[in-house]
């Protein structure tokens, strides 16, 4: 097949490398707004380089992967869905809330595939943990505990347009843990403060975080996160049951050392980078996307599953600004 890339910075870049080893994809066409950075992904990966998204979308591509800049992808989204493209698109969907909204409802029943880039679905670990979930090996669950922290901050132009932590950062933890569990979340607990990076804080953002949620079943799930977390890139999430308990992202490339005598685990290099953390997440997650464009299988994440996230992110925004619960609906409805 021949798939589209739109916009080829660090991740359509790194997206362009794994969809050419990919047997399923023949060729690519790559398009960006700054000339260089198309030139050179088509150099590098063999690619016909087009002039726009609409020279793009018009050169015969069966799917097309959005990694373009957030205020970008509503656009290209509908102007895939447009085309009668299968469009694969990092997440979030929009900048806004509001904006995804409309284009779930632009893209409803158009029967063109929609998919939104939320890797950790893909992950091996993160599918064993869904599946002894749903299997009842754990029994009831009663405790979640879900962790990102990176080993620091973005650039201090990309927090500035990020719409903060909760937005960036916490929607993975938000997100994996409703597709573990099948559970949705009624309300949030956030606090926050500023730690490190000044420039942060001047963004009107927080560098740590906690949130508590509260799952429709009663389950609690504690999240935190950190821009600061010298050790290296820890993600986690440990699943506590009246019958067993599992972690995922206890291996030997964690970032967390033991003070226990005689304990030598971890004994790896610590990840120290999403892209190391969760290659072969991306693959799969990219492999995945070419059976969505055959066909084969349907869209593993819609646009209305990541607004879910979504909702999750902007009700701890607003808990964390007014130092107090809030429920999903308050902030669906606002």
């Amino acid at each position: 097949m021949r798939i589209g890339i739109l916009g080829l910075g660090r991740i359509g870049a790194f997206h362009a490398e794994t969809l050419s080893a990919l047997d399923a994809v023949q060729s690519l066409v790559v398009a960006d707004p700054f000339a260089q950075a198309a030139k050179a992904a088509g150099e590098r990966f063999g690619a016909e380089v087009a002039d726009s998204p609409e020279e793009l979308l018009a050169a015969g591509v069966d799917g097309v992967v959005v990694a373009a800049a957030t205020d970008a992808h509503p656009a290209l989204i509908l102007a895939a869905v447009d085309a009668g493209v299968p469009v694969f698109c990092e997440k979030p969907v929009a900048r806004t809330m509001r904006e995804g909204v409309e284009v779930m409802k632009a893209v409803r029943g158009r029967g063109v595939p929609v998919q939104i880039g939320f890797n950790r679905r893909f992950d091996a670990g993160f599918v064993a943990a869904r599946a002894a979930v749903r299997s009842g090996e754990l029994g009831r669950l009663h405790t979640i505990r879900s962790t990102t922290l990176d080993p620091a901050p973005p650039p201090a132009a990309y927090v500035a347009a990020s719409g903060g932590i909760f937005r960036d950062c916490s929607v993975h933890d938000f997100d994996i843990i409703r597709w573990v569990t099948g559970r949705e979340v009624t309300e949030v607990y956030a606090v926050g403060g500023n730690r490190g990076a000044d420039f942060i804080r001047e963004a009107g953002d927080a560098d740590t975080t906690g949130a508590v949620l509260t799952l429709d079943d009663g389950t609690i799930a504690l999240v935190s996160n950190s821009r600061h977390n010298g050790r290296g890139y820890d993600v986690r999430l440990e699943l506590h049951g009246f019958s067993d308990s599992i972690a995922v992202g206890l291996d030997d490339k964690l970032p967390l050392r033991s003070v226990e005598p005689g304990v030598r685990f971890p004994a790896g290099v610590p990840h120290d980078f999403f892209m190391d953390r969760f290659g072969d997440a991306y693959r799969a997650e990219l492999a995945a996307f070419t059976e969505v464009v055959v066909g084969t299988r349907p869209s593993p994440c819609t646009v209305a599953d990541a607004l879910e996230a979504g909702w999750v992110a902007e009700a701890c925004t607003l808990s964390l600004r007014e130092h107090r619960p809030v429920r999903i609906d308050e902030v669906r409805s606002a």
